[in-house]
């Protein structure tokens, strides 16, 4: 009975991982250009030991690659807002200061004049930061320009190029989640460079429009249901092999 057990409990931890994405990705479903992550299937490994070479435990094997299919989009209307089309990803500084990047459009102009995004991450531009001059209205066009206007919509003042936002086209590129949510090439994780050099599609984005995220509530709510039906049989199949245990334990016993 202890294989039997065994197999059922290393089958409800090696869950863990695949469980703690799926919670991730359901408290993130009205999150603004929030992506999902690819998970493998769990393979069986042999363990070593005492005994026939007859055991073999469950292992999760899993791998956080960022899927970058389009959510729904959104038309807002904001001057501020964007979505990035492809696989168009934009260019940001992390809490270190390090380039990252994000599919979060929902950009604003805090205080010190600086255009960043939704969550705070500031913007990059392809030669530098980008600053919008107090009391301007930021507009933007499809190949990233960045253009400031004094005073409201409708005002004749001619608007002012700013600057072009750090696009990159991640299609030929693989890409993690980090820490802080925000995306980075795998090479960046080991010390690498972390630019995308390698685009093969030109950048592109569509202006005054905010790109839902890509997770289906009604796929994950599924997902989560199994993942709880499973849980439930391995409890079962342990409570059955005590069960089991005891009964022939107690047949053992002398009358």
């Amino acid at each position: 009975m202890d294989r039997l057990i065994y197999s059922a409990l290393a089958g409800i931890s090696e869950t863990n991982h695949p469980r703690f994405q799926l919670n991730n990705e359901i408290a993130n479903v009205l999150t603004a250009g929030f992506k999902r992550s690819f998970v493998n299937a769990s393979r069986t490994v042999k363990i070593s030991g005492d005994g026939f070479d007859t055991r073999f435990s469950p292992t999760s094997v899993s791998r956080d690659q960022i899927s970058l299919h389009s959510g729904p989009l959104m038309f807002t209307g904001n001057n501020s807002d964007i979505a990035m089309n492809g696989h168009t990803v934009l260019g940001v500084s992390n809490s270190k200061g390090e380039l990252a990047f994000t599919r979060r459009g929902d950009l604003r102009v805090n205080n010190s004049g600086a255009l960043e995004t939704g969550n705070g991450q500031v913007v990059r531009g392809q030669n530098g930061p980008i600053s919008i001059p107090p009391g301007y209205a930021i507009s933007f066009t499809a190949d990233g320009s960045v253009f400031a206007q004094q005073g409201s919509e409708g005002v004749a003042t001619p608007p002012v190029f700013v600057g072009r936002l750090m696009l990159r086209d991640a299609s030929q590129v693989k890409l993690h989640r980090s820490s802080d949510g925000l995306f980075e090439t795998f090479a960046a994780a080991e010390g690498g460079e972390r630019d995308i050099t390698n685009g093969k599609y030109p950048a592109s984005i569509t202006p005054k429009t905010v790109e839902g995220s890509n997770v289906s509530p009604y796929e994950a709510m599924v997902r989560l249901i199994e993942m709880n039906r499973m849980f439930e049989s391995h409890i079962k199949m342990i409570k059955e092999a005590k069960s089991i245990d005891e009964s022939g334990a107690s047949m053992m016993k002398a009358s």
